[in-house]
């Protein structure tokens, strides 16, 4: 139980979101095409590379942004 609560403190200080709704719908529909393009053959190996910002858009949270302090998120 200890390592659970650890682990929730830390998603929500360090694994703050910071991909706003456009960005995340960008990066989502990116990451999806390059995969597809990837599984058919259409590009070469780089395209599996989509996994990158499918995983940041569906997660809500981009390291970078976080790295440089950027946030695409709206402000409440």
């Amino acid at each position: 139980l200890p390592a659970l609560l650890v682990h929730q403190d830390f998603t929500r200080k360090i694994m703050k979101a910071n991909v706003g709704g456009i960005d995340r719908t960008v990066r989502i529909v990116a990451g999806l095409v390059l995969i597809g393009l990837a599984a058919t053959g259409t590009v070469g190996w780089w395209g599996w590379l989509g996994a990158v910002p499918l995983a940041t858009g569906l997660l809500g949270w981009c390291p970078p942004y976080a790295i440089f302090g950027f946030n695409t998120c709206k402000t409440r």
